[in-house]
């Protein structure tokens, strides 16, 4: 590999700028004639740097392949003219006065030599009569991709006679001046600009420093070879890959540490965050945020130029995960001032001298002043406005950071005076480093705070944000804030990353912080949502959203495997830890380690450079072999550092093995595209080496599909609108979907037919304006319902009125009837009352007739409740019909929810009830009541098909739940798998879990001790899953179709790890239950090859073939292993030796013609099988297969699909009839009558997994037609 095509280390180009040689004579010569002046001079580029620095001693290598990536097409030329010391005698030959031929330099096509000079000097160059201190500044670059380079500044003063010096390259002499006159001193500026990829400004300023050490003491000719080794040793500093780990470079005196960014998505931050609050109240910083979320036209000032830029990047780094999408220059110099005349957004920075000329000149500003503290808004005579942060994010901002302690002086003062400066700079460091991680949590937090409901008006399918209902939930004081950031360019790309489903810092914080994934403000009264006036109106808002319709309480009724107190739950029935008192925001603290790279004494010579590379391999390689395997976090960026040192060795195969590690270690780090290039530069003879070695044959076919695979992400963010023309059914499914009413396909189909009785089969516009304005009208009249308290105290916590009748004659006097999802009540009228009418559950008859009165025929409610003895009445007249409608769909959903024990039945009965009122209103027609009447779903089934559970399904099941909650259509449960939960642990919660797996990758988690969803869905792959076991305590391995095996950390719940070296489907996963120091785990792959994991170093140790195909799973038997292929059933010990062997042979053959699945009773020595297409269970003698087996009949069964050991019994998931009808159901096999002891109705669908928890409860998922997971007690 080219060194063009190594990746770029920290240095980019280093520059030395100073004024031209002719004119520092010129001001000297004045000088000595006794005229003092201090001029300013045009500054110039004197030298440039630009690496490699040593190219290989090799010959080059000619061009054998087009696929070579080049750094050279990446750089452009800058050309300088090379300046010789002008002779004295005018009379020099015509020779002599040629023009010097201008130098062609290689510099990074970002990189804009021209304008450097004056950003280097953004004050201008001075020559002074008195030696200044060194100083710094910093810069930033952006160009128009809006990819940044970050430049670090030093400038130093010198004498005339020295610049001179270090200007030609050679001793200055002045002929001229004579010894009879004491010389006068002139000072001239120099400086030397770092330029770099990376934002490493403490980092680079060390290092400049450090430099200007040695410039001091060196001779002025040798200055130019002191700066290129300076900038040599940079080049040989790589960018250390994200995560816990910082690089060490000796640059003699200091020790630099150049600091890692946390994760691939996080900044690079090398600075002291908390700046901005020594220089602004929280209350300041928080106006300086809110108009940088507005993106307004911001200027700082400052007299100090390096705090312009630190102090930006500061505000910079607490927008993210957001990004500022404008301009972004945080100094100017004094001849790009005009820029602040650009009509649109942009941060820039200037110098305070310049704050009254910009007052004047410019409109429509935000003016900063570094140094006093005040922010002024410009808008021609009147102030601009700006509006404040969402007060109750501002509030418990404030809260945090007053919280914080800004003066390190602070914590000296019990600690005693280090004598050593290393101590004292590291303790310093860490002091920093502590301070800033607590200011990101709080800047963090504030976004979280602001933008935490977004995500409740975003419709990820169609790619959609309704921003008109998502204002409407806001505060009116916070009202103008939103309305202003909703516009930004910040917030449509925030947006795009939450329809993306991003995990990012934003993502990880806001599950962090929430009771649940629905957010803590879904139940009133929790600590981290207060019950204030401010908080009501979102958390109303809520209630008309599906995961909002039904009540907490429900949840109550779910069996708790960790045996707490059903009435004892608290509020938060989430958590049985003692919760903290610190806003809940507080991440574990992680810990940093430290690797310092070899010194070099001579990085221009090519053998040392070499021996450079090959000490740092080396060092790695220590490391490597020290560390346990329990680090792999720390691990993998070993793996990673000696990747690229293997790169630069030109060692191609030997980084390609390091990069494939990083799959066992961490793969957020893996460099893709870095590793397909190599790839692509392979010589043909490597590549061949590469295609023997298994783990490298795999790892380039990945990474050459990936790139074949590779789509484009979807970056549309669409605002919901009203149609404008009639609409077939899949384009009112989207609109409707796209609205946020409803996503279920089957409902809104539902609601299509609805709309469009008597009708052609397409949906006016208007109809559906008129829908639509109704539905969010009424949503607003419930929000503004506001009971009194002596009524709320009759209803449950999260119970609302979402249905109020007008005022009617009733039974028990005048008044409204109030409809929750749980009772009707009347609301009565004068002094506020509280009437129970009735529960749904206790509902036994609903019947419209008419009363009748003087000549007039009332249309009259009547309601039978099975507690009360006396029926009710009300005179609803013309919403008779409407009521009589939605009570019955309300009393047909509560019943199927109680004998299904489904608490979403509810909520769709709910939904379809909101839905009928919506229907009548638009309509406005005599056919509006039959039309509504097609949303009556669930009265519908009881009337048509009256669905009785069966009193033994009934007993047995004790709840449902549904992973495809929020979907537009339920999907397949896979598989299941429950994790216990250790109480005890460190490391965040650790409850009890069950893991949903779902298509194409996805993963819904759920707390098993509630029941309630901890992750709506992640993915691993875009592969169906076949397996998924509990390794150690805090991993989950899944196997996948597409053959690769992912690692889940069940504290983080990320995917960090891959297992890729099986070739087919990885069909089961089994974890060696023998206890010893080298645990060890086995994985079967459809083709028949089977590898022996070591858990703790995730290497391979030791790995067979079976001997048949087509194996389809893996059972541990004793100290054996079994598997299911489809034509034998295969028994061998664990290294593959095969110890007997059951075959579809004649004799078998009337029992199936393929096996399907099987399970095993180790204690009675039983082999239990099923074949393809059967409805018998065959259970073998494992001590001889060759014998008949006992043959179990299971009644109208037509397929079985799964088994399931749990204590002395089987169950067995299939496909079988109930009621005449297709369903998924259960049998429950004695182990030793081997008789069947219940029978189980347990899904709509067929029975696609089984999964045991603590052998206290089965849980069964189901097909796509029915998609949930059903809850059994075990017996």
């Amino acid at each position: 590999m080219e060194d063009s095509e190594l990746p770029s280390g920290l240095l980019e180009i280093c520059v030395v700028v100073g004024a031209n040689p002719e004119k520092i004579r010129e001001i000297d010569k004045v000088a000595q004639k006794g005229i003092k002046s201090s001029q300013f001079l045009e500054p110039e580029i004197l030298s440039v740097f630009v690496p490699p620095f040593v190219l290989k001693e090799e010959p080059q290598v000619t061009a054998t392949s087009q696929n070579n990536f080049q750094r050279v097409a990446k750089r452009r030329s800058f050309r300088k003219k090379k300046d010789k010391n002008k002779p004295e005698n005018p009379s020099s030959g015509a020779a002599d006065q040629k023009e010097t031929p201008a130098e062609d330099i290689s510099v990074p096509k970002d990189v804009d030599l021209n304008g450097l000079p004056g950003l280097c000097f953004p004050g201008g160059l001075q020559v002074t009569l008195e030696p200044k201190d060194d100083h710094f500044h910093f810069l930033v670059f952006t160009d128009v991709y809006g990819n940044r380079t970050y430049g670090v500044v030093t400038q130093f003063y010198r004498t005339v006679q020295n610049a001179l010096g270090l200007c030609n390259g050679q001793a200055y002499w002045d002929s001229s001046s004579g010894n009879t006159q004491k010389s006068v001193d002139i000072f001239v500026p120099f400086a030397v600009c770092v330029i770099s990829r990376y934002p490493y400004y403490n980092a680079l300023k060390d290092c400049l420093s450090c430099l200007l050490v040695q410039l001091k003491s060196c001779r002025d000719t040798d200055v130019d070879g002191r700066v290129k080794e300076f900038a040599a040793k940079l080049a040989l500093i790589p960018n250390p890959p994200p995560g816990p780990l910082h690089l060490v470079f000796s640059m003699k005196p200091l020790h630099v540490v150049f600091p890692s960014r946390e994760d691939p998505d996080s900044p690079i931050i090398d600075l002291d965050l908390h700046l901005p609050f020594l220089c602004f109240t929280p209350k300041e910083v928080l106006q300086i945020m809110s108009c940088i979320l507005t993106e307004q036209r911001i200027v700082f000032f400052s007299s100090d130029w390096a705090l312009l830029t630190l102090v930006a990047e500061c505000f910079m780094i607490y927008l993210h995960p957001m990004q500022w999408q404008h301009t972004f220059v945080p100094i100017l110099s004094r001849q790009m001032l005009d820029f602040i005349m650009a009509p649109t957004s942009f941060l820039m920075g200037c110098h305070l001298d310049h704050y009254e000329e910009v007052k004047k000149e410019a409109e429509d500003l935000v003016l900063i002043n570094i140094d006093n503290g005040s922010i002024a808004y410009l808008n021609g005579e009147e102030e601009t406005d700006v509006p404040d942060i969402p007060v109750n994010a501002a509030e418990s901002f404030i809260s945090r950071v007053e919280g914080l302690r800004f003066h390190y002086d602070l914590e000296l003062s019990h600690l005693g005076s280090p004598v050593d400066l290393v101590e004292l700079r590291m303790r310093r460091k860490l002091w920093q480093q502590n301070l800033n991680s607590e200011l990101q949590e709080a800047a963090l937090q504030l976004l979280v705070d602001i933008f935490r409901d977004v995500k409740g008006h975003l419709n990820y399918e169609h790619r959609v944000f309704n921003s008109e209902e998502f204002l409407k939930t806001r505060a009116r004081g916070d009202y103008p804030f939103y309305k202003k950031v909703l516009d930004t360019y910040t917030f449509h790309s925030f947006l795009k990353a939450r329809l993306n489903k991003r995990m990012d810092a934003f993502t990880h914080v806001e599950l962090r912080t929430s009771s649940e994934v629905n957010g803590c403000s879904n139940v009133r009264g929790m600590t981290l949502c207060p019950d204030n006036p401010r908080s009501r109106a979102p958390e109303k808002a809520k209630r008309f959203r599906p995961e909002h319709m039904f009540s907490k309480k429900l949840v109550i009724s779910m069996p708790n495997l960790l045996e707490t107190a059903e009435d004892s739950l608290p509020t938060r029935h989430f958590s049985l830890r003692k919760p903290s008192a610190d806003h809940g925001i507080k991440a574990p603290e992680k810990t940093v380690y430290s690797f310092k790279l070899p010194e070099i004494s001579f990085p221009l010579v090519s053998r040392s450079v070499q021996a450079y590379y090959s000490d740092f391999n080396n060092y790695l390689s220590k490391e490597i072999n020290c560390l346990p395997p329990q680090n792999s976090a720390l691990l993998a960026r070993y793996h990673y550092l000696r990747g690229l040192i293997n790169l630069t060795q030109s060692r191609l195969l030997n980084a390609l093995s390091d990069f494939q590690n990083l799959y066992k270690t961490d793969i957020r780090i893996f460099p893709a595209d870095l590793v397909r290039k190599v790839v692509l530069s392979l010589p043909p003879s490597e590549r061949q080496q590469a295609e023997r070695k298994p783990e490298l044959k795999r790892l380039i076919s990945q990474v050459l599909e990936k790139e074949r695979e590779a789509i484009r992400a979807d970056d549309r963010v669409k605002k919901f609108e009203l149609p404008k023309t009639h609409m077939q059914m899949n384009d009112f499914i989207r609109r409707v979907q796209e609205s946020g009413i409803v996503k279920d396909t089957d409902t809104i189909r539902r609601l299509f037919e609805a709309l469009t009785v008597g009708h052609q089969k397409q949906v006016d516009p208007d109809i559906f304006k008129h829908f639509y304005t109704y539905w969010k009208e009424t949503e607003a009249e419930a929000e503004a319902v506001d009971l009194p308290s002596v009524i709320t105290e009759c209803l449950d916590k999260n119970e609302f009125v979402y249905k109020l009748s007008s005022s009617v004659k009733t039974t028990y006097g005048v008044g409204k009837i109030a409809m929750t999802q749980k009772r009707l009540f009347l609301l009565s009228e004068g002094r506020p009352g509280f009437t129970e009418i009735a529960t749904f559950r206790n509902i036994e008859e609903v019947k419209s007739t008419t009363v009748t009165f003087l000549v007039l025929r009332i249309p009259t409610l009547r309601i039978k409740d099975s507690s009360k003895k006396e029926l009710f009445e009300a005179n609803l007249k013309s919403e008779c019909d409407l009521w009589n409608l939605m009570i019955k769909e309300m009393w047909a959903g509560r019943k199927m929810a109680d004998d299904h024990k489904d608490p979403q039945y509810i909520q769709e009965a709910l939904t379809n009830v909101l839905l009928m009122d919506a229907v009548v209103a638009s309509l406005q027609t005599s056919k509006a009541i039959y039309a509504a009447s097609k949303l009556s779903h669930f009265d519908r089934m009881r009337n048509e098909v009256p669905m009785m559970v069966p009193k033994t399904t009934a007993e047995t099941l004790k709840h449902r739940i549904n992973p495809s909650s929020g979907e537009t259509v339920a999907q397949s449960v896979d598989v299941l798998l429950y994790t216990p939960g250790q109480l005890d642990s460190a490391e965040g919660d650790d409850s009890p879990k069950l893991w949903c797996g779902l298509c194409e990758g996805k993963v819904v988690v759920f707390n098993a001790s509630t029941w309630s969803i901890l992750h709506h869905c992640f993915k691993v792959g875009s592969a169906n899953l076949r397996c998924m076991v509990g390794v150690e305590q805090n991993q989950v391995w899944i196997g996948s179709s597409n053959s690769t095996i992912y690692i889940i950390n069940t504290h983080s719940m990320s995917c960090n790890k891959q297992l890729t070296d099986h070739r087919t489907e990885v069909v089961d996963i089994v974890v060696d239950a023998a206890a010893g120091p080298r645990r060890i785990s086995y994985s079967c792959s459809a083709d028949g090859s089977v590898l022996a994991w070591d858990i703790n170093t995730l290497k391979i140790h030791h790995r067979f073939q079976l001997p048949c195909q087509t194996v389809t799973s893996m059972k541990a038997y004793d100290d054996c292993l079994v598997y299911c292929a489809r034509d034998s059933v295969l028994l061998t010990n664990k290294s593959g030796h095969p110890l007997q062997k059951l075959e579809i042979t004649e004799s078998l053959q009337k029992i199936g013609s393929a096996f399907h699945c099987i399970q095993l009773l180790s204690a009675r020595q039983q082999l239990w099988a099923s074949c393809k297409g059967s409805n018998e269970v065959f259970v073998f003698d494992m001590a001889d297969l060759s014998r008949a087996p006992v043959k179990i009949l299971l009644q109208d069964c037509t397929e079985i699909t799964c088994m399931l050991k749990v204590k002395q019994q089987m169950w067995v998931g299939s496909k079988g009839i109930s009621q005449g009808k297709s369903k998924g159901k259960i049998y429950i096999i004695d182990a030793e009558k081997k008789i069947v002891e219940k029978e189980l109705v347990a899904h709509a669908d067929v029975v696609k997994s089984l999964c045991s928890a603590e052998d206290r409860y089965v849980l069964s998922g189901s097909g796509k037609e029915d998609g949930k997971v059903a809850i059994w007690k075990v017996e």
